[in-house]
């Protein structure tokens, strides 16, 4: 499908960074583009700079996702709404984790519910995912964010196999580090967050994902690009570590 087999999209997360990015290429392209997102006056700035349809909706208000995707048939979703509560497992509530799976992972999954069996019945639609290098690769601490980042990712392997046989493209984007608010909403907005994330490195912007989503939509019918890792080129993932135990075994622990 080319964007002029689309006509209309929904993209959550749209206030701010990637999704507003896309948001403004997705108009740009010629789209109906509905924009969900908890900031209302950040997504007025964006409807005004783009026109796009605004939509103050969290996106674990199941019944306003329910109701907006009932009146608007939509051909393009993006969720790309996404959180995440830094710190190390050992230390999480229940607050935490549940914040990153309803805003990570249950509503992507009820997105997809309401969204996706109509794109089946029409044979005609494209579901974007932005996971995270997270959901594929290990770093230090952030459990909870990396579990729900691999359940979008397993998802959009699975939706490709609930949507065979019909023109539903199902594509998943997996950003490493890129050069927006995200740093600032997470960790704060000060001059060491910035210093340690931001300044001095060559990052991809939030516009380099928008150009990547417009270029998986823009392939021809015959395409569906399912997998896009997209990072810094001075940026690596993996690594190895090994550690000493602070208490060396003795062999007699347990013993009465």
């Amino acid at each position: 499908m080319s964007f002029s087999d689309y006509k209309t999209a929904l993209v959550t997360g749209a206030s701010s960074g990637i999704g507003a990015a896309t948001v403004e290429r997705l108009c740009a392209e010629g789209l109906e583009v509905h924009a969900i997102a908890r900031s209302e006056d950040a997504l007025k700035e964006v409807a005004d700079r783009t026109g796009c349809i605004a939509h103050k909706i969290d996106v674990t208000d199941r019944a306003a996702l329910s109701a907006l995707t009932t009146r608007v048939q939509f051909d393009v979703l993006v969720n790309n709404a996404g959180v995440d509560k830094p710190k190390k497992f050992l230390e999480a509530d229940d607050g935490d984790i549940d914040l990153l799976v309803d805003v990570n992972l249950r509503a992507v999954l009820h997105l997809c519910r309401l969204v996706v069996p109509g794109m089946v019945e029409r044979d005609r639609g494209h579901v974007i995912n932005i996971s995270s290098i997270a959901g594929a690769y290990n770093f230090g601490g952030n459990s909870s964010y990396h579990a729900t980042k691999a359940g979008v990712s397993m998802l959009s392997n699975q939706l490709r196999i609930d949507v065979f046989g019909k023109r539903v493209r199902v594509t998943e984007i997996c950003p490493g580090r890129v050069a927006t608010d995200i740093f600032a909403h997470v960790h704060g907005d000060t001059p060491e967050i910035r210093e340690r994330f931001l300044d001095g490195f060559e990052l991809p912007e939030a516009k380099d994902i928008a150009d990547a989503i417009a270029f998986v939509i823009a392939a021809p019918v015959a395409v569906n690009i399912g997998h896009m890792e997209i990072t810094p080129t001075l940026q690596v993932m993996g690594g190895l570590q090994t550690a000493k135990p602070q208490h060396p075994y003795s062999g007699t622990e347990g013993r009465g």
